[in-house]
């Protein structure tokens, strides 16, 4: 039977999983944390198929820290956060830190079993507000990835020219010299490049050229 451990510092909520697993009729307790501190030290002990991993745990060493230091030295583990955050930024830095699913706390009990089964099966759980903030922040970041590509196809070769030129920090009379222009003409493409990319300085340009 599958082994389950729980690190929560809420004692309310720990029992309240603990019970969840105990009673589900699949899964066996392996034990539960109220620290991260004591997480790091006991989970590698118990070796659970899968952690319920709280993220607050009060003052000290939060849950994404724990899954970060433990996913390199014990892979096999399976992390799912169990959590009250919605926070975008949380989401991805415990997704990053190696957890491989990622529930709210609200989340009934037989969908929590069945996140579980999910991911021992292979699948990467989540409830559906966190799945629709993941894939939104997908599509923002495909649509910005795009659009700032084609912001650079639309700059005309010269432009392209003069661009990759400020990039490496040429004035604007050394690039006319390189290019056999005047320092009149380098200074009208540069407010074309601008324009077009809708910056108002160098670092913006630079930025956006290396897509940053």
């Amino acid at each position: 039977m599958n082994t389950v451990a729980i690190v929560e510092d809420n004692n309310d909520l720990r029992l309240a999983l603990e019970d969840i697993i105990q009673s589900s009729g699949e899964y066996t307790l392996a034990g539960s944390c109220t620290t991260g501190e004591e997480a790091l030290v006991k989970l590698p002990l118990l070796n659970p198929k899968v952690v319920l991993m709280d993220i607050g745990l009060g003052d000290g060493i939060d849950g994404i820290e724990v899954v970060r230091e433990l996913k390199e030295t014990n892979p096999n583990i399976l992390f799912m956060m169990c959590t009250v955050y919605e926070d975008d930024e949380k989401i991805f830095e415990a997704l990053r830190a190696g957890a491989n699913g990622y529930i709210l706390k609200k989340t009934q009990p037989a969908k929590l079993l069945e996140g579980i089964k999910e991911l021992i099966e292979g699948g990467a759980p989540m409830s559906s507000q966190i799945a629709s903030k993941v894939v939104a922040a997908f599509q923002n970041k495909t649509v910005t990835t795009n659009t700032e590509a084609n912001r650079i196809e639309i700059l005309t070769k010269r432009e392209n020219e003069i661009l990759e030129m400020l990039a490496t920090g040429l004035l604007y009379k050394e690039i006319s010299g390189k290019l056999f222009i005047s320092t009149e003409t380098v200074r009208k493409h540069v407010y074309h490049i601008y324009e077009k990319l809708h910056v108002t300085n160098r670092i913006e340009a630079i930025n956006k050229y290396f897509g940053r």
